[in-house]
């Protein structure tokens, strides 16, 4: 059974710092290109970073030069590296999996909450 569980969430100031992690089990995981979403309240989910099976990543405007994204295949794990953090990145922070077959389901995690408030 696909499970995806997120870690590292928290309460954070203005210009911190938090890194996000996500731990996958369950999947052939270097089958499943990863990705990070979040979703604020009264929004929709959108996408903040990916990164594919081959390690190409793609961020969203937002998340461009301050968030890395990256993936541990020995581990199962994908992080989320995000500095610079502004009260705009409030949001529950989920974690993607997609196959590389298409068709195939997708997975999501539980998700992280994700404060940045003074």
């Amino acid at each position: 059974q696909a499970q995806l569980v997120e870690s590292g969430g928290g309460l954070v100031q203005p210009g911190g710092s938090l890194k996000l992690s996500c731990v996958a089990s369950g999947i052939t995981f270097r089958l499943f290109h990863m990705g990070w979403y979040r979703q604020a309240p009264g929004k929709q989910r959108d996408m903040v970073a990916t990164i594919s099976t081959g390690g190409v990543t793609n961020y969203s405007g937002s998340a461009k030069g301050r968030f890395t994204i990256s993936r541990d295949n020995a581990k199962n794990m994908v992080y989320l590296q995000m500095n610079s953090l502004n009260p705009e990145d409030t949001a529950v922070y989920y974690c993607n999996a997609m196959s590389i077959f298409s068709g195939a389901p997708d997975y999501w995690g539980q998700g992280t909450q994700v404060t940045v408030s003074s």
